[in-house]
Parts: C-alpha cells; sequence; structure tokens
C-alpha cells in the first residue's frame, strides 16, 4: 500500500471541492496527493479540434485542478495522473493502494440530502480502502468551530458492538489525532424484544462492551479526547444527528458484502453534515 490520498477528479465543482478536502486531509496526515482522472481517452491525437476536445478537457481540468492546489496549499506534494477504462474499475484499482480515496457528491435536493453519484456509490461500496464522499460546498472552516482558525470539530465514529475491527477503529483515531480533535464514538442498540432474565441493565451492559473494546487505542492514542455513548434506537437517525456538530463521520463496511453499501453506510452518505469515511473491514 502507498502511504497517499487521492482525489477523483472529473472538471467538476463538486470534484474540485473535494479535491480540496484531499488536500487539507494530505497535510494533515503528511502525505502526498495524487489527482486522478479515470476515463477513457483517445490512443493519438486526430489534430481536429472536434474530436480532440474532450482529451483536450480532462488535461485542463487536472491542471486547474493541480494549480489551484498548489497555490492553496504550497506545502503539499501534488501529482496528476490520468487512467484509461470505465471510471468505477479504475478508481477501485487505485483505491486498492493507497490510504485513502476522496470524491465528491453534488451537495443537497430537497428531497434526499446529498445526489450522491453511481461511480462514487459503486467506488465506496468496492474499495478495499476507506473512501471518504465530500459534499459540493465543503470549506475549510466547516470543519472547525467558530472559524478556520478554531479549533476542529470531533471525528465521529459509528461502531457495530457485534462486529468492531481494527481496521475501523485505527482510521477514526488516526483522523481524530491528526486534527487533535476529541473523537466521540457511538453505538446504537435496541431492547430485545422479550424481557430479559439478566440482572444487569442492559445499556451499562453495552457501554461496559465499548470502554472494553476502546481500551487499547486510548493508550495508544493517549493524547485523544474520547467519549463513547451508547444509544438505543435506529443507528442511522443518531449518526446524523452527530454529523451536524462533527468534521467527519466514519462507518464501516463489512467485507465481502456485494455490490451496494449498508442501509445505514447508504443513509449516511446521503443525509449526511459533514464528509463521511466509509472504511471496509472484515
Amino acid at each position: 500500500m502507498q502511504r497517499i490520498i487521492i482525489a477523483g477528479i472529473d472538471g467538476s465543482a463538486e470534484s474540485l471541492d473535494a479535491a480540496d478536502w484531499a488536500a487539507r486531509e494530505a497535510l494533515r496526515r503528511g502525505l502526498p496527493l495524487l489527482l486522478l482522472h479515470a476515463g477513457d481517452e483517445p490512443e493519438s491525437r486526430t489534430g481536429l479540434p472536434e474530436l480532440d476536445a474532450p482529451a483536450d478537457r480532462t488535461g485542463h481540468a487536472l491542471d486547474r485542478a493541480a494549480r489551484a492546489l498548489a497555490f492553496a496549499h504550497p506545502g503539499l506534494e501534488i501529482s496528476r495522473r490520468q487512467v484509461a477504462g470505465p471510471p468505477v474499475a479504475a478508481l477501485l484499482d487505485a483505491a486498492a493502494s493507497c490510504e485513502t480515496v476522496v470524491l465528491g457528491s453534488r451537495g443537497f435536493t430537497g428531497f434526499a440530502g446529498f445526489l450522491v453519484g453511481s461511480v462514487a456509490l459503486a467506488v465506496a461500496a468496492g474499495a478495499t480502502r476507506p473512501v471518504v464522499l465530500v459534499r459540493a460546498g465543503e470549506r475549510t472552516e466547516d470543519e472547525h468551530w467558530d472559524s478556520a482558525a478554531g479549533p476542529y470539530r470531533p471525528v465521529v465514529l459509528g461502531i457495530d458492538l457485534d462486529h468492531p475491527c481494527d481496521e475501523l477503529i485505527e482510521y477514526a483515531f488516526e483522523a481524530a489525532a491528526a486534527r487533535r480533535a476529541p473523537l466521540h464514538v457511538l453505538h446504537t442498540w435496541t431492547f430485545p424484544l422479550a424481557p430479559s432474565g439478566s440482572a444487569v441493565d442492559p445499556e451499562e451492559e453495552q457501554l461496559h462492551h465499548l470502554a472494553a473494546t476502546l481500551n487499547p487505542w486510548r493508550h495508544k492514542y493517549a493524547n485523544t479526547e474520547v467519549t463513547e455513548r451508547t444509544i438505543h434506537g435506529r443507528a442511522a437517525h443518531h449518526l446524523l444527528m452527530a454529523s451536524t456538530k462533527a468534521s467527519l463521520l466514519i462507518v464501516g463496511r463489512r467485507i465481502p458484502s456485494g455490490p451496494r453499501l449498508g442501509p445505514v453506510a447508504h443513509s449516511v452518505i446521503h443525509h449526511s453534515l459533514c464528509p463521511v469515511a466509509v472504511v471496509p473491514h472484515v
């Protein structure tokens, strides 16, 4: 695996906003940024402007994005790459060997929150490395309290205690540490349908389980402030509520899980008020 952040570029405003978020994430983690455009490209130039225009637009989009990001983030190492082939396959192949791949969404609609394109959905559902989806219009100050100079808003991790995994938890702790932000860990659960004969309070039992799961990571990331909560109810609802005050929302995706995202991940990437990282795990 290469320690690199990849931003998918297609020339749209939303992909440029996502690339700017990716640039800030690369700086936070001390990693280089690769701007990647995936799509079919003619093998040779024809000399006819009307036929060569698509390839010219691709090259110009990558050049413009690289120049804008280099100006905004002068200390960042930025490279560009054009990959031929279907976008989903090319992005999945690139994502397999990177730290994180970042893609854009088209912002809010009146009915469903984000308009997440089919390419972004397919990559988030099929990648073997984390995928971050960033809404159009996401700004630096949206990650912070008060202003871009203020402290970061918390990183929120949604965790399923029936299937905890190191990859998901480590990604969340690293994201919080890179921001020097608190980490809020949220586990949702439902009461059993039939009364239990156990004398243990179910909520207390869940909280104890969550604390035990996080203890090794608290020691490893001793400088990160961690708050854990267990809440009765639907996971997507409570995670979306938490996203209103977060700089990043992190959810897991079990692999292999088929070509679609699970209902919780699908809901949060369409409605979250902050960027969403989908982290695959076994």
